[in-house]
């Protein structure tokens, strides 16, 4: 077998098993959308599952990346540290699903609207965009701290349309589903930047209605 097909077959073995564990997490996600979550673990854990069916599809390309240049238990760890990111930002979540009124919900949209505009938005969205660039620059750290910094970055860039599908969409799977498309045209497309710029202003004409009525 010649390296490219070795690396076409790592390929396509690390990508299955991404899209298997996207896949699972998807299926709890819906099968559990709507029922009540009581308490900060089973929230988090709800959470964590959420994020991975969520944000593992628009991670994919740094993952392959890595994958090529290291072993299947360096690949695991990474995916780890990245989840492990979105695990933390769980228990912000819980809170403030907890305390936040909803008639705060057009704050929130024009918040999270005003954000996808700012130049911290778009560096963030580069890093995600960018994973060749990413791996030169942090080659050499372990995988578990690569896939926390790489988590970090993304969480840089979507924090504010999760802090939507919390306060406002209440992890309604419709939010779910329409939250996980824009991610993936941010940071899968050569568009990228234009449909953060997109959002940014839907979401605040949202908030404008919103808060009229």
């Amino acid at each position: 077998m010649s390296a490219t097909d070795r690396l076409l077959a790592n390929d396509r073995l690390t990508g299955a098993v991404l899209a298997l564990v996207a896949g699972v997490a998807w299926l709890v996600t819906l099968a559990t959308s709507g029922h009540m979550v009581v308490g900060p673990f089973m929230f988090v854990a709800a959470w964590t599952v959420m994020m991975a069916a969520m944000m593992l599809p628009s991670a994919a390309p740094l993952v392959l990346l890595y994958s090529r240049g290291a072993s299947a238990r360096a690949t695991l760890l990474l995916v780890l540290g990245y989840l492990a990111v979105w695990a933390a930002a769980g228990i912000p979540a819980y809170i403030g699903s907890e305390s936040m009124p909803m008639s705060w919900s057009p704050l929130v949209l024009a918040a999270a609207g005003v954000y996808q505009l700012t130049p911290a938005k778009e560096s963030c969205l580069r890093k995600c965009r960018t994973p060749v660039d990413f791996l030169m620059q942090h080659w050499g750290r372990s995988a578990l701290r690569l896939g926390a910094e790489h988590g970090l970055w993304c969480l840089g860039c979507c924090w504010a349309l999760m802090a939507v599908l919390v306060l406002v969409g209440m992890m309604g799977v419709g939010w779910v589903v329409g939250l996980t498309i824009v991610v993936a045209l941010e940071k899968l497309t050569t568009r990228g930047v234009a449909v953060s710029r997109l959002t940014g202003v839907a979401l605040l004409v949202a908030a404008i209605i919103q808060g009229v009525r």
